[in-house]
């Protein structure tokens, strides 16, 4: 069964940092365009960043363009993503996904930007 499961998420002050990871399970990770995707209460979920399976193309949303990176490791079958500087306006849960079929998501982790 295809599987993503987010970690790395918590609480952190403004201008601090965090480094979430997806781990994927079931399916040929390597093969795959992955994305982060974040949601805020009573908003839709939004896309953050994406690569494609051989890392040949990355996007990012202006909100977070020099100050999130994202990546991933085919042979660990993960995808991360460094966000630097965070602002409290990145305070979402955060989501993982894989374009598979019609596509595959993680449960989410929470990130939470507050002093």
């Amino acid at each position: 069964q295809a599987r993503l499961v987010e970690s790395g998420g918590g609480l952190v002050q403004p201008g601090g940092s965090l480094r979430l990871s997806c781990a994927a399970s079931g399916f040929d990770f390597g093969r795959y365009s992955t994305s982060w995707y974040r949601q805020v209460p009573g908003k839709e979920r939004e896309i953050v960043a994406s690569i494609t399976s051989i890392c040949d193309s990355i996007d990012y949303a202006d909100s977070v363009k020099g100050r999130f990176t994202i990546s991933r490791d085919n042979y660990k079958n993960e995808l991360y993503l460094s966000m630097n500087d965070l602002k409290t306006e990145d305070t979402a849960v955060y989501y993982c996904f894989a374009l598979v079929g019609s596509g595959i998501w993680g449960q989410g982790t929470p990130v939470t930007v507050s002093s």
